[in-house]
């Protein structure tokens, strides 16, 4: 199954004008435990997913919101001359397809 079959919420935003940050919620336990056991999201996936390297990668599990949360430094400061997502919110696409066995 993919994220997007599972996740009750996947969106990306800015945290301020240097950081892209990436939300993934669920609305029940089951899911979001199945998603962890997984160990299909990780700070590896995510580098290769959005081309980055592991170490600018912020990788969070709050267990009490059934969240996943990564940060990346964005790749362009928000509101640059040519930025084509002045909110980031359409940064969470390749997500989607993220493959959950």
């Amino acid at each position: 199954m993919q994220l997007s079959d599972i996740a009750a919420m996947i969106r990306s935003k800015n945290a301020g004008p240097f950081v892209l940050t990436f939300d993934i919620l669920f609305s029940e336990d089951e899911s979001y435990e199945l998603v962890k056991r997984s160990g299909a999201l990780n700070v590896e996936m995510f580098s290769r997913l959005y081309h980055t390297t592991p170490d600018k990668v912020r990788f969070f599990e709050c267990d009490s919101a059934r969240a996943f949360k990564f940060s990346i430094p964005h790749p362009s400061t928000q509101g640059a001359l040519g930025a084509s997502d002045l909110h980031g919110g359409q940064q969470f696409i390749p997500l989607l397809s993220v493959r959950i066995d």
